[in-house]
C-alpha cells in the first residue's frame, strides 16, 4: 500500500519498544506530513547519539565520556555501591534524587533458561570493583521479578563472602496507593519486607 521507503521507516520505527505496526503508521506519517524539520532532527540526533555514546568505563551506564558524571563526581560516596539492571534504572534512581552513592550496571539479569550466566552481565567486573574500591556497603536494586531475585541473592552471597554489607530496596506498596487495587504479590513482599517503626 505505502511506498517502499515508507515501508522501511515503519518497520525501523517498529525496533521501538512498545510500536506496533498502527503507532509505527501513526509516527511515520506524522514525521513526513506534519514534521519534516522534526524528522531530520530527529534522524541526526540518532546518528550523532548512536556515533558518541558508549558505556561507562566503571559503572557501565551510557555516557559520551570515559566516565559518566557520577563517576567523575568527586562529592559522590565512594562507600556505596547501587547494582541495577539497566542504564535507565539508574536515571530513575538519579530522577528521585536521594541517592548519593555510585552505580554499577549489570546490563541484564541471570536466566539460566536462556543461557545468561555471571560473567554475561558483568558480575566479574563488579566482583573486581569490589576488591579496587572502597565499597562497604552494596545497595541491590535489580528489579522484583524471579530472574532479578535471583540475581540479587546471587551478588548478595559473593559480596557477604568479601565482608561487605548487602541490603536490598524496598519493595511493596506504592505511596499514595490503595490496598484494594494492589496485586497479591506486591501485598505479600510488602508484608514480608515490613520493619519495625522507630
Amino acid at each position: 500500500m505505502f511506498s517502499p521507503l515508507i515501508d522501511e521507516l515503519m518497520a525501523a520505527l517498529r525496533c521501538l519498544p512498545s510500536v506496533g505496526p498502527k503507532s509505527a503508521q501513526r509516527m511515520a506519517m506524522q514525521l513526513l506530513e506534519h514534521d519534516r524539520a522534526g524528522a531530520l532532527k530527529l534522524a541526526d540526533c540518532l546518528v550523532r547519539a548512536v556515533e558518541g555514546v558508549e558505556r561507562c568505563q566503571r559503572c557501565r551506564t551510557l555516557t559520551e565520556q570515559e566516565l559518566c558524571g557520577v563517576c567523575s563526581n568527586t562529592r559522590r560516596d565512594n562507600t556505596l555501591l547501587c547494582v541495577v539492571e539497566t542504564p535507565a534504572d539508574v536515571l530513575a534512581i538519579e530522577q528521585a534524587g536521594s541517592y548519593q552513592g555510585k552505580y554499577f550496571v549489570l546490563l541484564g539479569h541471570l536466566s539460566p533458561i536462556d543461557g545468561i550466566g555471571p560473567e554475561d552481565i558483568g558480575i566479574d567486573q563488579l566482583l573486581m570493583l569490589l576488591d579496587q574500591e572502597p565499597i562497604t556497603e552494596i545497595i541491590l536494586a535489580t528489579n522484583p521479578t524471579m530472574e532479578g531475585e535471583a540475581t540479587a541473592y546471587y551478588i548478595s552471597e559473593k559480596a557477604q563472602r568479601a565482608g561487605i554489607t548487602v541490603t536490598r530496596i524496598a519493595h511493596g506498596v506504592p505511596l499514595g496507593g490503595e490496598l484494594e487495587y494492589i496485586d497479591g504479590g506486591t501485598l505479600a513482599h510488602a508484608f514480608s519486607s515490613r520493619r519495625a517503626i522507630t
